[in-house]
């Protein structure tokens, strides 16, 4: 193979990334991982996991993180703090701008992950993470028994919000709407679930409390009245986004913006592959992540000795 400077580039440091970078490391690839702030991603800013393998009592996000990264360093895994710009997969050996130079590799592996659209309420970053959430399955059992709001009208709201009422005894379902968007299957099973609330044609324009989530504030785009509601958590299901801004169009995206892959994890470009959080997948979670990480470097190996270029 003609010379590059890395065999494998990771971009992103997530679990996804961390995962990759575990994996190639321990192949002994020439490898480098990319993550343009610090590894971790959005595990970072999450309180407390309870439904990743392992940890029995649960782990702090923050603490998961430095667990993985501490096993990555073990294996000498050259991480940098960078981001990719722009990348040209026109040709077998690829170029990824970054902010201060041109790499080059034969393989990549995309891990950046994506994040949750948030609404811009006072009050949303500073108890994200403390009541604030975007994920049920990760924190609906912190809130058993408990009052939450909900967010949102579509698929992920509602199926979301069902989840929720296994934990929470009262569920407020904010909607914009004077009705759901979400398929009719999930509309009826919310509506006639006696522990959902609708607050129909509102907005939530604020969230309050002390060190934690103790109430909202809502108003009626119709009546123009608002009003506080009491409650212990705050879900919000608006949408997700990937970061996949830098990718050239070589790479096949969903509808919406999420990268296709195969069951190899291979996107649409020989050599280059996704994993976790920004690939189009039915699951957003740690232990998928991880798993996905997994494949795309085996994958990427595989590649790696059969590359002629």
């Amino acid at each position: 193979m003609k010379k590059v400077d890395y065999d494998l580039v990771i971009i992103g440091g997530g679990p996804a990334g961390l995962t990759a970078g575990l994996y190639a490391a321990r192949a002994r690839l020439n490898v480098i991982l990319l993550e343009k702030v610090v590894p971790g991603g959005q595990v970072v800013a999450t309180d407390w996991i309870e439904n990743y393998p392992g940890f029995p009592e649960g782990i702090s996000g923050p603490d998961l993180v430095q667990k993985m990264t501490a096993q990555v360093q073990k294996f000498d895994l050259n991480i940098e703090t960078n981001a990719a710009i722009s990348m040209d997969l026109s040709a077998a050996i690829k170029k990824i701008t970054l902010s201060d130079r041109v790499i080059t590799t034969h393989a990549i592996i995309i891990a950046s992950g994506a994040f949750p659209k948030k609404l811009g309420v006072p009050g949303e970053d500073t108890f994200y993470g403390k009541g604030v959430s975007a994920c049920a399955t990760c924190d609906g059992p912190f809130f058993k028994d408990r009052v939450v709001a909900a967010v949102g009208g579509g698929d992920t709201a509602v199926q979301e919000s069902l989840f929720l009422t296994k934990f929470a005894k009262k569920v407020y379902l904010i909607h914009r709407r004077d009705q759901l968007r979400a398929e009719a299957i999930l509309q009826e099973r919310a509506l006639a679930n006696e522990k959902i609330e609708f607050l129909w044609d509102s907005v939530l324009t604020g969230i309050q409390g002390l060190t934690d989530v103790e109430k909202i504030s809502v108003q009626n785009l119709k009546t123009g009245d608002t009003k506080e509601i009491a409650v212990d958590g705050c879900f919000i299901w608006v949408g997700i986004l990937p970061n996949s801004e830098f990718l050239p169009e070589d790479v096949e995206l969903d509808q919406y913006g999420f990268i296709k892959v195969d069951a190899n994890m291979q996107t649409s470009v020989a050599g280059v592959y996704a994993a976790g959080d920004v690939r189009s997948t039915p699951l957003r979670q740690i232990a998928t992540a991880v798993g996905d990480a997994a494949i795309a470097v085996f994958s990427a190996e595989h590649y790696l000795q059969n590359v002629k270029v």
